[in-house]
Parts: C-alpha cells; sequence; structure tokens
C-alpha cells in the first residue's frame, strides 16, 4: 500500500525522469569501466559524457507528458520548451564554459611549472556534443516508453 506522502515516486512521470536520468548515469559509468576498469560511481551525478543525462531525464519528460496529457496541452507546451533549454544548454553554453576550463588548465600547468601556483584544477566536463545530446534524449524518450508500458500492463492484469 503506498503512502499518500510518497505518491510522487509512483507518478509515472516523475519515475520516466528519474529512471532516464539514473540509466543514462550507469551508462557512463559502465563505458568509464569498459575504458579504464576503474569504477566510479561520481558518474551518476556529474556533468558531460555519454549520453547526457540531463538530455535523457528532460526527453523522458516530455515524452511521458505527452503520452500522459497529450500534446495540445499547456504542460506538454512547458515541458517542451524546459527541454530545449536544457538540451541548448548542455550542449552549447555548458561546451563553451568546459573548453575554457581545459585552456585555463594548460595555462595553470605552464604557470606550475615555471613558479609555485595552486594545483587545483576546473572541471573540464561540463558540456556535451549534438550526438551525447540526441543519445540522451533518445534514451530517455525509450525510458518513458518503458515505464508507461509496464504501468498499462500493471492497470490491465
Amino acid at each position: 500500500m503506498q503512502s499518500p506522502l510518497f505518491d510522487w515516486a509512483y507518478n509515472p512521470t516523475f519515475l520516466s525522469g528519474f529512471l532516464a536520468w539514473m540509466s543514462a548515469g550507469v551508462t557512463k559509468m559502465i563505458c568509464f569501466f569498459v575504458r579504464t576498469r576503474q569504477i566510479r560511481p561520481s558518474f551518476l551525478f556529474s556533468t558531460g559524457g555519454m549520453p547526457s543525462a540531463h538530455s535523457s531525464m528532460a526527453g523522458a519528460l516530455v515524452t511521458s507528458v505527452a503520452i500522459r496529457e497529450g500534446m495540445h496541452t499547456t504542460l506538454f507546451a512547458v515541458t517542451l520548451a524546459f527541454s530545449l533549454v536544457v538540451m541548448f544548454d548542455a550542449q552549447s553554453v555548458r561546451q563553451a564554459a568546459g573548453m575554457q576550463a581545459r585552456i585555463l588548465n594548460q595555462i595553470i600547468d605552464q604557470l606550475f611549472k615555471e613558479r609555485r601556483f595552486s594545483e587545483q584544477k576546473l572541471a573540464e566536463l561540463l558540456g556535451h556534443t549534438r550526438l551525447e545530446v540526441l543519445m540522451g534524449m533518445m534514451m530517455g524518450v525509450m525510458v518513458a516508453f518503458l515505464v508507461h508500458a509496464v504501468q498499462l500492463f500493471r492497470t490491465a492484469a
């Protein structure tokens, strides 16, 4: 029996977004493990990398709202606009910030070799390529369809 306090946790739209975000994080963690043979749980909550977890979550939310409410609703328009902003930000603004961090880290490396300087580096993996955003969005759409298919199956049974 579910508690009214946690009704949101059983909401298919919430579950779609959350599971899409987690699926993208787990996928990043697995890809990193295959490349390096190292396990990094931080990929569950990090920015950058393939696929984009933010785009995955946004794609799942907009897909879930389209399934539940229809594409003619105000809620769909809001989630679509939200998703487009998230994906644009992921592949342009944060990507540019990541490139700037990479250049600043090179400058710090050069200065550190010549004289004492802080070794603290900036995070370089901030943004996404268009492919990473696209793959994240597609993962989110698939997760949303899966969550709604499971819910449909459970209510039919």
